[in-house]
């Protein structure tokens, strides 16, 4: 249940990241404030991992949020994403999610050309900043959705 609920959130951020480019506060800074409180009230994250375990998370989000933020590669909603992530979860979830994020991302770049106009036209103005044409950056959230479900199934 505690995945599923995390899941639903992911997918919230995911969605707006793809439509708007950024996503907004309430759901990133209200999952970090959420994840703080189940921590501090319970001892343990969302998913059951100890208070140190989501420090540790907590400093190894910032460690690989941080610098690809101050290069202008990271956006502030993505690393707020990740550090509630960290908070919600532990060590295994955040570092699985980056790299099934990575590989999600890496299969985009190649595949995406492909199938980009077999899409409908009303879907693709949906989704248009997946457009691997036109977008400078890629939203990177519906990408690390990716590896968080891949995380998922393999931390299952």
């Amino acid at each position: 249940m505690p995945s599923l609920v995390l899941l639903l959130w992911f997918t919230l951020c995911a969605e707006q990241d793809i439509r708007h480019r950024r996503i907004a506060d309430k759901l990133t800074v209200g999952a970090g404030v959420l994840a703080l409180v189940c921590l501090f009230a319970t001892g343990h994250t969302w998913i059951g991992s100890s208070m140190v375990e989501a420090a540790a998370a907590l400093v190894l989000s910032m460690a690989l949020t941080l610098p690809g933020y101050l290069n202008g590669r990271l956006s502030c909603g993505e690393v707020k994403l990740l550090w509630a992530l960290a908070l919600a979860s532990d060590s295994s979830h955040l570092v699985g999610t980056l790299i099934g994020g990575i590989v999600a991302l890496v299969l985009w770049v190649f595949v995406s050309p492909m199938i980009w106009y077999r899409l409908s036209i009303r879907y693709r103005r949906k989704v248009e900043y997946l457009n691997p044409e036109s977008a400078a950056v890629l939203p990177l959230t519906p990408f690390l959705l990716a590896g968080f479900v891949q995380t998922l199934f393999w931390l299952s």
